[in-house]
Order: C-alpha cells, then sequence, then structure tokens
C-alpha cells in the first residue's frame, strides 16, 4: 500500500497541481474526477463510444473514477447503467479505457450493487437487499417513474455469492484495462445498506452490532483486493450521507471500525464523500487511515458551481490531511478543469440537471473548452498497464 501521510507541521502545504502516487500511478496533479452516473451505456450495461470521448475529453485529471457499474445483473439500479459481468462489457469498456489511455488518462473503475435500489423493469429480477426495506420514494425505470418494490433479503448464500461477483468484477475491470477498481459503500446502495441501523434489521453475522454490520464491506474488500492486489483497489465510504434515504443511526461508531478494519487489508486508497475538515469525524478518520485519502467537499448539490470550480474547498481538504481531491461537477461541466483551475480561468456552470441522465452528447460530451489545454495538464502515456 503506498502511504501518503499528512503533511508535518511547518512543511509546505500541499499543491492540486502537483504530482502525486498512487499505488502503481504516477499521477500528474492531485485532482481525482469523482464517479458520476450518466446513463450513456446500451440497455445490456455494455458501454458506448461516447462514454470513451467524454471520459477522454477529461483526461487532464490526475485520476478519473469511471461511474458506478453493476457486477451483476441483480445489482442494477437505473436504466442505461454499464456493467462489468460479461464479455461484451469487458469489450466495451476496453474500447472506453483504450481511449483515455491515448489521450494520457489514468481510471479506476467504480463498481456498485444497488440493492433495494433497483427494479424489476430495470433488471428483470426482484431486487435484493439486508432486510425487506423499501425505498421510500418512487423508482425510475425504463417506462418511466413506478413505485419502489419490497426488497428481498439476502441470505448467506446470496451474500457469499456477491461477494465473489465483486471479486470477479474486479478481475474483468482489469481485463478491461483499467488501473483499478473502487468498491462502492457509500450513498445509499447494498453496501451502505448493510451498514445502516434502518437497512439492516438483520440478527445473523450481518445484522445488529457495528462489528456485525461492517462485515459486508470488509469481506467484498478483502475478496476485491485478493483478486487483483491490494495496490488496484480503493473504497468510497459517506459517514453520516442521507443520499437514498439512508438512516446510518449510530455513524460516529461504524466507520472507525470500519476503517480500522479496512486498514488492515490495504486497499491502495480511502474515498470519504462530502468530507467537511471542520468535522470531528473526519478528522478521526484522517489520523486513523494509514494510507491515500481521498476527499470530496461539499459543494452544494443542485445549487450553481463555485466560482472558482471548487478550488478553495480543495485547498482546504489538502490542508486538513487529504492527499487527493474528488470534484464531480466541475468535472461534468469543465473537460478542461484542471487547466482552468490551473490558470484561474472561469468555469462553465452545469446546465439542465436533467440532461445528466438523458443520453446523448447533450449535456454530456458538448460541453466547451477553453482550446488547447497547457501540455502538462495531458501527459502522454507512460507506462504499460495504466
Amino acid at each position: 500500500m503506498t502511504t501518503n501521510s499528512t503533511p508535518a507541521a511547518g512543511s509546505a502545504p500541499r499543491d492540486l497541481f502537483e504530482p502525486a502516487r498512487l499505488g502503481p500511478l504516477d499521477l500528474p496533479n492531485r485532482l481525482v474526477m469523482a464517479p458520476m452516473t450518466r446513463n450513456r451505456a446500451a440497455e445490456d450495461g455494455t458501454p458506448l463510444p461516447i462514454m470513451g470521448e467524454y471520459y477522454a475529453q477529461r483526461a487532464g485529471a490526475g485520476l478519473i473514477i469511471a461511474e458506478a457499474t453493476t457486477p451483476n445483473r441483480v445489482g442494477a439500479t437505473y436504466p442505461n447503467i454499464p456493467a462489468i459481468y460479461r464479455d461484451a462489457h469487458i469489450e466495451g469498456w476496453r474500447s472506453v479505457t483504450d481511449t483515455v489511455h491515448a489521450a494520457g488518462g489514468r481510471m479506476f473503475l467504480q463498481l456498485q450493487h444497488g440493492g433495494r435500489i433497483g427494479h424489476p423493469e430495470t433488471s428483470g429480477l426482484h431486487p435484493v437487499a439486508p432486510s425487506p426495506v423499501p425505498f421510500p420514494d418512487p423508482m425510475h425505470t425504463p417506462s418511466g417513474s413506478r413505485p419502489s418494490v419490497v426488497p428481498r433479503e439476502m441470505t448467506v448464500e446470496e451474500i457469499r455469492s456477491t461477494v465473489e461477483d465483486f471479486a470477479n468484477a474486479a478481475r474483468n475491470a482489469v481485463a478491461a484495462g483499467f488501473a483499478g477498481v473502487e468498491v462502492h459503500s457509500a450513498n445509499g446502495y447494498l453496501l451502505h445498506q448493510f451498514l445502516g441501523q434502518d437497512t439492516n434489521r438483520r440478527t445473523d453475522a450481518y445484522g445488529g452490532p457495528v462489528a456485525h454490520r461492517i462485515r459486508f464491506t470488509v469481506e467484498v474488500v478483502r475478496a476485491v483486493v485478493d483478486a487483483i492486489g491490494a495496490e488496484r483497489v480503493g473504497v468510497r465510504i459517506a459517514p453520516g450521507v442521507t443520499a437514498n434515504a439512508m438512516a446510518e443511526g449510530d455513524t460516529e461508531a461504524i466507520y472507525p471500525a470500519l476503517v480500522a478494519a479496512l486498514a488492515e487489508i490495504g486497499p491502495a486508497y480511502l474515498h470519504i464523500v462530502f468530507a467537511d475538515p471542520d468535522q470531528p469525524l473526519f478528522r478521526e478518520l484522517r489520523a486513523a487511515w494509514p494510507g491515500t485519502l481521498i476527499a470530496n467537499p461539499v459543494l452544494g448539490w443542485g445549487g450553481p458551481l463555485p466560482e472558482d470550480g471548487g478550488k478553495a474547498a480543495a485547498e482546504r481538504l489538502l490542508a486538513a490531511g487529504a492527499d487527493l481531491i474528488a470534484l464531480g461537477r466541475p468535472f461534468l461541466a469543465n473537460p478542461d478543469l484542471v487547466h482552468r483551475l490551473r490558470t484561474g480561468a472561469p468555469v462553465n456552470q452545469v446546465r439542465d440537471h436533467g440532461l445528466m441522465y438523458t443520453g446523448g452528447a447533450k449535456g454530456y460530451t458538448d460541453y466547451p473548452a477553453l482550446g488547447d489545454a497547457d501540455a502538462a495538464d495531458r501527459p502522454a502515456l507512460a507506462t504499460a498497464g495504466v
């Protein structure tokens, strides 16, 4: 595991634009494109060529974490979400990574199982979850908004097979040309559902006390690390985040225990969603995590982007001990975001939010760049396998 420790007192502050090391990768800067669902894959989950164009436009990021991708059929969340469990999926993603590598970029792939965030009209299967607790809101399906269904409680055998599905998906991602994968244990999807008291009402070894509720995430991460190597694996968490109707109940108890267990496995990075350097829990987790920490700042979801594109918030997190900074909407609207932040140029605002998920080029690959970015923002691919 590569370790980037918190800067020592009195040392020079980190710079967003200085190089960094992550596992096998040399990153040209400390800016990470966060994974963002964009609904541009084929109906069967196969990535389409336009996705390669979209990510290649943003190859100036130190690292791209590609959007949430399902490791099995039942884990599908919404229509046109990419997958990574069939040969066609691997081939589609290989076309994307080849295009990004040609543009000088580096990519991880986020692996996500939706759990109760799914619908039979989307996957063809009844959704599964830790417990039969339905998502309280309607679900977006191929035929429009539909009432959510009560998920079926996973058996222990299904939990074990899902762990293996994540490991196989990680192998497939490496075969598709990704440098590694990010295990998504955040934002109200399956792994996060196991962590929360409201969504996990089990009384077996996967429910009840914190040590039991973190078990599934720990087992998934361990299996993925065993499959492709710790240096190729990251984990995303969202302490206290209520997305998708999550209610953890004991956030301050869950995450120190989870982070300690993950640290023993040794993945390359921990990625914290909506990180706030003023919160004691963030500082506790930074102190406890021995490896690279990616922090995603709060920029006000649904509102306009900050005029500086999130640069000040990113620098605050670097000063608080983060090693890399993940930005979402700023990268969505600015294919040349690194160049804009480096030069202080104005940033594009996100257009109609509905365009995030409608398919096609509009609101996807048609955001304008300022022009040719500095050569340093788009370095030539230096080594094979990145």
